[in-house]
């Protein structure tokens, strides 16, 4: 969890890969946010990507669900969305 990302930051990974279904994107954002908010890092020198799960698939929630995983990593975009 949160020991394996501060690592993977401090090492220097910088694509993250997350989803609402792996439960990870809240924790996944706040370390994210705390390197940059140490001034060590930009937004943009990361990549993170992010997935629709099956049960959103519908038109009407794909926006809303990728809102929602936006809100969970407390960021404003997604460098990708699967």
């Amino acid at each position: 969890g949160k020991l394996a990302i501060q690592g993977a930051i401090k090492t220097g990974y910088r694509h993250f890969d997350t989803a609402k279904v792996y439960g990870n994107e809240k924790l996944l954002g706040n370390e994210i946010c705390k390197a940059i908010n140490n001034g060590n890092l930009n937004r943009s020198e990361f990549f993170i990507t992010s997935k629709l799960w099956n049960d959103d698939h519908h038109p009407d929630h794909v926006e809303a669900a990728c809102r929602a995983s936006l809100e969970r990593l407390g960021m404003d975009y997604l460098d990708l969305y699967l």
